[in-house]
Order: C-alpha cells, then structure tokens, then sequence
C-alpha cells in the first residue's frame, strides 16, 4: 500500500508513482470517535514502521484525542491572516515537501480561511493524494452534498460546510464509526464532546433522540450503498463477487403473467418495494410454443406500463422452463424478495407437476418468496 520512505521527495512530488489512497473514517455526528480511531489506526501503523505524519488535527478540547495525537508527528499549521485576524490552516505545502507515507487530515468539509490558497479542505486533501501520499481523513454524514436538504428536514439545522458526494465514492475504504445514539449522549454529557455549558442546548437541538438515530440510519445506508454499487460494478464488469456484497439491500421482483390479476401482484409488489426503500422489478416469461393473442398482448403492455409508472423495471424473458427463468433473473438482478401469485393450477396438475412455488424454492437460495393469494391472481 506505501511507497518506499527512501524515494526521492522531487521526484515522487514532480510525477508521483500512483495516486495515494485515501480513507475516509464517517460517523452521523461529531463525537462518535472518528478522529480517535483514524489515530488508533495511524498509530498501529506508525509500530509497524509506516511514516505517518498528522497534516492536520482538531481536538476541540477532548482530552483522550489530544493524548492519542502525542504520539505522532505533526505538521506545523500556517498563519493566515484575514481581516487583521491571524488564523491557523493547515500547510498543505509543508505537508508535500515532509512527503510521508500517510497524513492524517481531520474534518474534510471544513472551509479554509478566506486568502487560503483553496478554498475547501478536501481540495487541500485532493492535491496531496494526487502526490502520491495517502490520507485519512474525516467526515460527519450531514456534510455530504446530496443530503444536506434531508439532514435539514431531520434535524432543523442548515449544514452549511459541505463535500461533494464523489469523495466517498472515490475513497478507497471508507469506515462507519458507528456508537448508539444512548452512547453519544452520555459522552455529551459528561463533557467528552462540547464544553459543559453547551451540552444541554445540544440536547435540546442538533443533538436530540430521533435526529441522532435518522442521522445514524443515514451513515449506515450510505456506505453500505457505496459498498453494493462497487460490488455490482465488480459482477457487471466480469469480476467474481460475493453475492452477500450484493444483498445488503432489498430488491423486489414481481413474477406477471396473463391471468387478470396480475395488476394486483404489481402493486402489492411496489408497495413492498416502497416499504423497503428497494429497487422495484417486473417479470413476464413467454413461452417459446405460445404465441399471445391480442387481448393478452394488450395485458402485458399494461403490466409494463403500471411497472414502470412505479419506477420499477420491466423484464422479458423466453423459456419452456418458467421457474428456472425466473431463478436466473433472479440471481442475475440480486433479488432478495419474489412476489408471485397463488398457482392457478388443478389439484392434479400440481400433483402431477408441482407448483411454480414449490420449483423456486428448490432453485433459490436466501430469496423470500411472497404467494399473493386471490381469484385469477396466478402468475404460470
């Protein structure tokens, strides 16, 4: 992961053998311990004889983070001056000419001082992995761009530093510091994240019950999000993935058919969906033998418009074998979750035969499997 220490600084600034790493330590508010861990992690590294420098570091008075930070090197801050006021930013260049192996760079959104030579921190953050030294780094969730409209909805507070989205989805790792909402709460009043005469305000606005817990859901999904689309990504391009990656979230696939009830397997499917927050699926199976008379032809692109008016995705497929088809766009679109209707068969032909239900189960691994019951609702 590290260059060697004994390459030369001019020539590693000048034109970098790679692009450094970067990891970003999240958490859904300030005090969870994301600065803390990303020392932990410099420090352990810094045993195993990794040059690691802090490029910049804020405690805001926590005692046990100020204590963590001792045992590494920091890069000496700038003095910039605004207004007549001398504030202190981090020296990027400094920074570049120590070229060590990993800086730590605490709070990404945060907006330099203006006269900065860049505007914002995680620019700052950019120019040092672009010189091929890693970073960590560090962010609350209600700083990413893409939220800031529903964090303001949660919790009443307009975020105004902000990163864009792209950053976590660039990171190469990307770690949820996570504690339980009880746990914040009894670190904010004893003190550990904002001084004493600040905690009960705290409590009573940013900082209350259910903004802490929306917050937390907020952290989780985002990068088990993240997570799922670079495992999606692995499959669509070919690479061996583990189908456990791509499960972390529900998706929904509604089995159609010509029976008139198929209308309603759609929308007790999209509203499944809607529960879950999942992506929504349509699958009609023609078979190869059979050709749709005109009125079921009319049928199918009614299903297909319902689906797609509840921003799913309709699918055709061809097969003799209707629950192996069904298996395979199962497997191929991740499902978690198969809606189908009650079979429409005899009492003979499913002794005969056996149900299209009782196929899938037998084809299908840790898929649930809903039978949605209700005259002419059959799907094969």
């Amino acid at each position: 992961m590290y260059p060697s220490p004994n390459s030369s600084p001019d020539r590693t600034y000048i034109c970098p053998a790679r692009r450094g790493k970067h990891k970003i330590f999240i958490g859904m508010a300030p005090g969870v311990g994301k600065t803390f861990k990303m020392l932990e992690e410099a420090y352990q590294l810094k045993q195993c004889g990794v040059d690691v420098v802090i490029g910049l570091l804020e405690t805001h008075g926590r005692k046990e983070t100020a204590e963590k930070a001792e045992e590494l090197e920091m890069v000496p801050r700038q003095w910039v001056n605004h207004n007549g006021v001398v504030l202190t930013e981090m020296d990027t260049e400094a920074v570049l000419a120590r070229q060590p192996q990993l800086a730590l760079v605490d709070e990404l959104a945060h907006t330099n001082v203006p006269g900065s030579q860049r505007e914002k921190r995680y620019q700052d953050v950019e120019i040092i992995l672009a010189a091929g030294i890693d970073v960590y780094s560090t962010v609350n969730i209600q700083h990413l761009e893409s939220l800031n409209d529903l964090v303001a909805r949660i919790t009443g507070v307009v975020v105004r530093e902000r990163v864009p989205d792209r950053l976590l989805e660039e990171a190469d790792e990307v770690i949820v510091v996570d504690v339980t909402p009880e746990t914040l709460e009894e670190r904010l009043r004893d003190g550990k994240i904002y001084a004493m005469e600040k905690v009960e305000q705290s409590l009573q606005n940013f900082f209350q019950r259910r903004n802490l817990i929306a917050l937390r859901e907020l952290a989780l999904r985002e990068v088990a999000d993240n997570i799922e689309e670079d495992a999606l990504e692995e499959a669509s391009n070919g690479t061996k993935t583990d189908p456990l990656f791509c499960s972390i979230h529900e998706r929904v696939l509604v089995c159609v058919s010509t029976y008139p009830n198929a209308i309603q397997l759609i929308r007790r499917g999209a509203r499944i969906a809607g529960y879950m927050h999942a992506p929504f699926y349509c699958l009609f199976v023609d078979d190869p033998d059979r050709f749709l008379t005109k009125a079921e032809s009319l049928h199918v692109e009614t299903c297909e418009r319902l689906c797609k008016e509840f921003g799913g995705e309709f699918i055709r497929a061809k097969d003799y074998d209707k629950a192996k088809a069904i298996a395979e766009v199962a497997r191929s679109y991740y499902i978690t979750q198969i809606v189908i209707g009650e079979s429409q068969r005899s009492h003979w032909k499913l002794i005969l035969r056996g149900s299209l239900t009782h196929k899938l189960l037998r084809l299908l691994k840790n898929i649930d499997v809903h039978i949605i019951g209700g005259k002419g609702s059959g799907v094969m």
